[in-house]
């Protein structure tokens, strides 16, 4: 499965446009990671627990968005986004959508 950030891919055309898909996951902080996160708070630095946190929620996401695309028979997503809202004090959801497509190498492209 081929996902850009780009309406086109380079050396393929896209022939069928199967719909927009998605993939969320809503997460809670962990108590531990946040007495972590306070402390780093007083000197500074990255919050590694929450960097974690947020790569988890991502491939999350990614997969479940993929899912998706699968079942419409796609090959590729393009135009795919990420975005986060806050649900709830210590829960943050995130999103991540695109459009699913059947893409097919172009002999009229080089690459």
């Amino acid at each position: 499965m081929i996902i850009v950030n780009t309406e086109t891919i380079p050396g393929k055309k896209i022939i069928e446009v199967k719909g927009l898909v998605q993939g969320n996951t809503v997460r809670a902080k962990h108590v531990g990671k946040d007495i972590a996160a306070s402390f780093k708070n007083l000197v500074g630095g990255e919050l590694k627990g929450y960097t974690e946190l947020l790569v988890e929620s991502r491939r999350e996401a990614v997969s479940r968005m993929l899912a998706q695309a699968e079942e419409l028979q796609a090959n590729a997503v393009v135009n795919v986004r990420f975005a986060t809202s806050s649900i709830t004090s210590g829960a943050a959801e995130l999103y991540a959508y695109g459009t699913a497509v059947v893409a097919v190498d172009d002999p009229t492209q080089e690459g």
